[in-house]
């Protein structure tokens, strides 16, 4: 069973796939100064939750690409219901291949999945193409509040503390000009919240092939989030320009 059918099991009741609250998805829009008009390119953009609010309050544009059919089909439903179809599209592709390096959006985002690109770094540069110049890039990823205790898992190994995480967007020649940090609650809305729906289809599917890796990755969570994730990693948006002077000194045309 693959990590993407698990997530679309156990994301079926979520609208934002991640660990925000509207509120916050609403605030870092405003934090974002949106306004009517600015093209927004969200690469893993999920079920469009953030593409479609934001059209719809700040009359923004849109284009999300995503490579689940599941969560596309629950982003062109959710702008329909909304009334944003004219100002929002969504395509099925390869987030980490798939970007438009015409330097023409406003916004260009890649919120938690910054495995895209291999990582926060590579990302920057996977979004940086699509880009004007004086847009903004939004990178959604976890970092550590504290000092991680020893034996963490290894998919939690990669990420460092908010100040490295700030260090490691200077480094790709990024400027750090907003942020909207996710707290405990968002994060236990997020994953436990994950826990119901998959114990529901658990019940409802306990013969299904996939039955026993959904077992497996019910436990998984549970532990996980109660032993390291609740207490030890926090999650946020950070909001970035590239660097004053970065397209003199780099030669950067976009």
């Amino acid at each position: 069973m693959d990590i993407l059918r698990q997530h679309e099991i156990a994301e079926a009741g979520h609208r934002i796939l991640n660990p925000f609250t509207d509120d916050k998805l609403m605030l870092l829009g405003e934090v974002c100064r949106l306004g009517p008009g600015q093209r927004h390119l969200d690469l893993a953009c999920g079920k469009g939750e953030m593409l479609a609010r934001w059209a719809d309050v700040y009359g923004t544009v849109g284009e999300g690409v995503d490579i689940s059919e599941v969560f596309l089909s629950a982003a062109h439903e959710r702008a329909r219901e909304l009334g944003v179809s004219d100002r929002v599209t969504f395509r099925r592709g390869d987030a980490g291949k798939d970007v438009p390096a015409d330097a023409s959006y406003d916004v260009v985002s890649c919120i938690g999945a910054t495995w895209i690109g291999g990582g926060l770094a590579g990302t920057v540069e996977l979004l940086r193409p699509a880009l004007r110049p004086g847009g903004l890039l939004l990178i959604g990823e976890p970092y550590w509040t504290a000092t991680p205790p020893t034996g963490i898992p290894a998919k939690f190994a990669e990420f460092t503390s908010l100040l490295g995480t700030l260090d490691r967007l200077e480094a790709a020649g990024l400027s750090l000009v907003e942020m909207v940090l996710a707290d405990r609650d968002s994060w236990d809305r997020y994953k436990a919240s994950q826990w119901w729906t998959v114990d529901t289809w658990l019940r409802e599917h306990p013969a299904h092939p996939d039955a026993d890796a959904m077992r497996r990755y019910l436990d998984d969570s549970r532990r996980s989030h109660l032993q390291y994730r609740r207490e030890f990693l926090g999650w946020g948006v950070f909001v970035c320009r590239d660097a004053p002077g970065r397209s003199e000194v780099s030669g950067d045309s976009t």
